[in-house]
């Protein structure tokens, strides 16, 4: 059996086991070996053939009863534009950078839902523990119920009201074992662990709102689109370099019958972009709109991703000013009512009914501060994985 994990031992599990993780890296190491071609000559060419052979004619199929039939081995290398060659190697730096960042956003998000799923079944598990502690109550209060009967100060309906309310308990009980085993299969998916258990206490995080507002250009999600511009602007230079000539060279040499000479060729092929306006010209204005698009998205990212920050930072405020209600109001007065009704139900001044009542009251103030505490746990690891970064 594993041991139990702690907040932070869930996201070591995540960054080493999630598949997502690793597949993004595989894809990244491939765009690495990829690039390394990528401003490369392309491979030369070897030319073999028979050139000149007579098939009509007095001399048809026959070798050597002219001078021009020759046996011919030729090489030839295409040479690309320098600009061609280093826009190449732009685009490939780009793709490293886009594969990089893919990377970086998806370890994020597995974090993020692995430290989540972490907190949703520590939680759970404490509100389980809350209901078996209210059944433990109410089992003491029905106790004295046989008593209350045989003395006449209590109502016959008395005796059946806990069996009522253990009933609802029980249904209760039922949908936190299921939420339970719900949280447990989530950290499962992103820990890999077979029965994932919990331990230790739930990180206590305090998001810097000017921190993380100073450091959201080096979050994954603008890296991804920092990287998107700069693979539009690597197609801007591939556009232009096609405006410049590409070359090939070549040579071979031409074998005849020994009765005549042989012969060598060389040759030079240039490209002739002389139709800019009707070719270059437009594909490189559509790469230039594609490259402005590109930055606007980026530039709309930015502000999604503020606005985000903002709200949750909101949530988070308003989250952390409930919880503080409940815990220094709403529960104490919950647990002063409990042990006043309880002191009362003893002393014979109050039914059985309003005391499991009160019982049952409190348990609910204790899970309603806990879901509270729970929210903002909640809210300060999902900002500070999202937002800040991997200080955990």
């Amino acid at each position: 059996m594993a041991e139990p994990l702690s907040f932070k031992d869930a996201l070591a599990r995540a960054d080493q086991d999630a598949p997502s993780i690793a597949a993004r890296a595989a894809q990244a190491d491939a765009t690495r070996s990829t690039a390394i071609a990528a401003d490369r000559l392309p491979d030369p060419k070897l030319e073999v053939k028979l050139q000149d052979f007579p098939f009509t004619g007095p001399d048809a199929g026959r070798f050597n009863s002219d001078d021009f039939t020759m046996g011919v081995v030729g090489i030839s290398q295409e040479v690309p534009n320098i600009a061609k060659r280093r826009a190449r190697a732009a685009r490939a730096t780009a793709d490293i950078g886009a594969a990089d960042a893919d990377a970086a956003a998806e370890r994020r998000r597995v974090r993020i839902a692995a430290g989540m799923a972490w907190i949703e079944l520590y939680y759970a598990e404490r509100r389980l523990a809350i209901l078996d502690l209210l059944g433990q109550r109410l089992t003491d209060l029905a106790t004295t119920a046989p008593a209350r009967l045989a003395s006449g100060s209590a109502r016959p309906a008395d005796a059946i009201e806990p069996q009522r309310l253990k009933a609802e308990l029980a249904d209760r009980r039922s949908e936190r074992v299921a939420e339970i085993a719900g949280a447990r299969a989530k950290l499962k998916r992103w820990t890999g662990d077979p029965d994932p258990q919990v331990t230790g206490p739930p990180p206590d995080l305090s998001p810097d709102p000017a921190r993380l507002r100073a450091g959201l250009a080096t979050l994954p999600a603008l890296q991804v689109r920092d990287a998107l511009v700069g693979q539009a602007a690597a197609e801007v230079r591939l556009a232009q370099a096609a405006k410049n000539p590409d070359w090939e060279v070549s040579g071979s040499i031409g074998n005849r019958e020994p009765r005549f000479g042989n012969f060598v060729s060389l040759g030079i092929k240039i490209d002739l972009p002389l139709f800019a306006g009707k070719r270059q010209n437009p594909i490189i204005a559509a790469k230039a709109s594609e490259m402005a698009r590109a930055r606007l998205d980026r530039a709309d990212a930015e502000r999604e991703l503020i606005a985000a920050l903002d709200g949750d930072l909101a949530d988070h405020r308003m989250h952390h000013e409930r919880f503080e209600r409940g815990q220094t109001t709403l529960l104490p007065l919950a647990r002063e009512r409990a042990e006043l009704d309880r002191a009362s139900y003893a002393a014979g001044r109050i039914d059985l009914g309003t005391a499991l009542q009160s019982a049952i009251a409190l348990a609910e103030a204790e899970i309603d501060l806990l879901d509270r505490e729970a929210d903002v746990v909640r809210d300060g690891v999902r900002i500070t994985l999202t937002y800040q970064g991997e200080q955990l």
